[in-house]
């Protein structure tokens, strides 16, 4: 199979470097793959798992928090707000988010409260859960 280069770059760190076989990444319109030789293309993507296939084959799975996405002339560059592998994931620290942010979102009639944070920290928090425990 032929390879392309893959880069993920976040705030704090280059998150991933390499070339690989294939990208799945979960898409503000749903989930879309990148093979080589994908046409252009620029995008967002939201929280999710992106699933890697690097150049031996071997699968690895990310969680992500959203970014941007463009493809062009087999490079792939991802600006990702996250981007962690299951090795990274704390699993007693996701545990913890999510304990909040479902505390959060049950107080809902409290008027200082960003429900839409609280969700989304919700949504971060399972994400996160998922790909330590590769329940996708």
């Amino acid at each position: 199979m032929k390879l392309f280069n893959l880069e993920v770059v976040t705030p704090s760190r280059k998150a991933f470097s390499g070339e690989v076989q294939s990208v799945t990444i979960p898409g503000t319109l749903g989930s879309f793959q990148v093979l080589y030789n994908h046409a252009p293309l620029l995008s967002t993507f939201e929280i999710g798992k992106v699933k890697v296939v690097d150049s031996t084959g071997k699968e690895l799975h990310f969680a992500t928090s959203g970014g941007t996405v463009e493809v062009r002339d087999n490079i792939v560059l991802m600006l990702a707000e996250t981007f962690e592998s299951p090795d990274e994931i704390i699993k007693e620290r996701a545990e913890k988010a999510l304990s909040r942010a479902k505390d959060r979102i049950a107080e809902k009639n409290k008027k200082d409260l960003d429900l839409e944070r609280a969700e989304l920290a919700l949504q971060r928090a399972i994400n996160r859960l998922k790909v330590k425990e590769n329940r996708y």
